[in-house]
């Protein structure tokens, strides 16, 4: 399976065998491109991508040891994402599938982030709490079988990796902010200021981090326009400890009322350590287990979008194309699968 990934502002391609695994990827970053902006331009990722795409497909094909035409279906990322960037991979995926006479496939962006943990653990099987939680999305799904899942919770405003990105904003650091963010809050103190902690006990499964990035930018105002470096970290852990706080409990939360005892994490925001080290505390105090996608799978990727539709096409849920006609869908909620 072959698969292409361009919702947003990564290029990757990757094939997947269902016996042998993942037998080659390559990802191109458009991090550099867009920090001049602070964000993502649409128009620029999606000529990007034009620009990346095939000779990301020479090299996994290389890596692979594989030609187009020994490959036996070719899979592309739908939607949701970028229209400009969903097109150049669809349009790609699909003059490659007519060129060599396979299938095509479109994939669920979200489905491939869900799946991805299962790249690195492939015993990991249905049911289980998955936590999807990025730059544009935070929800909680209970994962009843492949293709059938519940939404339990999601955000309400912000996700959280966009309380991660502009609360890095507001304190002066570079784009991507989360990273940036989480690095800073290393050297700080996660009590040195006291920032709400949205909907922790609304008694539902949403969330909401609109409201905490106004606090951190009341905090900015509070320290002046010169504020000490260790004031500036502290803020930083203080915000980091707030988000992480809302998801654990989320999440740990999600997993008692469904009765089940197995949390999947998936998503870029999945990869900030002190996340990870709050999910596999509240994870221990109700006896369950929690998997998270290996780092290099967090962000948008190939293999997640090649691995997605070989399990797809195996459990016969595929909707495989042969007449070439693709579509896209910008906004596309995951229940609809």
């Amino acid at each position: 399976m072959l698969g292409v990934e361009t919702s947003c502002d990564e290029t990757g391609v990757a094939v997947y065998d269902s016996h042998a695994g993942l037998l080659g990827h390559a990802l191109h970053s458009q991090v550099a491109l867009h920090q001049a902006y602070g964000g993502v331009v649409p128009e620029l990722a999606s000529r990007d991508h034009i620009a990346r795409v095939l000779p990301l497909l020479d090299a996994t094909l290389e890596q692979a040891g594989l030609g187009l035409h020994e490959l036996d279906a070719v899979a592309y990322t739908r939607g949701p994402g970028l229209a400009g960037a969903l097109l150049v991979g669809a349009g790609v995926a699909a003059s490659l599938a007519m060129a060599v006479g396979k299938p095509l496939l479109g994939v669920h962006h979200l489905e491939g982030h869900l799946l991805s943990p299962l790249l690195s653990e492939p015993e990991l099987d249905f049911p289980f709490v998955a936590l999807l939680v990025s730059g544009g999305h935070t929800m909680l799904l209970q994962a009843r079988a492949l293709g059938d899942y519940l939404l339990l919770g999601e955000t309400v405003d912000d996700a959280a990796g966009e309380a991660f990105d502009k609360s890095a904003k507001l304190l002066g650091l570079g784009y991507p902010g989360g990273p940036e963010l989480a690095r800073l809050a290393e050297r700080g103190d996660p009590r040195g200021f006291d920032l709400p902690r949205p909907k922790l006990h609304s008694g539902d499964l949403d969330f909401s981090f609109a409201g905490l990035k106004t606090a951190v930018l009341t905090r900015v105002r509070q320290l002046g326009p010169e504020p000490g470096e260790q004031a500036r970290a502290d803020l930083a852990a203080s915000t980091q400890e707030a988000i992480t706080d809302v998801l654990a409990a989320k999440a740990a939360a999600a997993l008692e009322r469904s009765g089940m005892r197995t949390l999947v994490v998936a998503g870029g925001v999945g990869a900030n350590l002190r996340l990870r080290e709050k999910l596999d505390a509240a994870c221990a105090r109700i006896g369950a287990r929690v998997h998270y996608p290996a780092l290099q799978w967090c962000t948008d990727n190939g293999p997640m979008i090649a691995y997605a539709a070989c399990r797809r096409l195996q459990a016969g849920l595929a909707r495989a194309r042969h007449d070439y006609a693709f579509d896209i869908q910008p906004r596309w909620d995951l229940a609809e699968l």
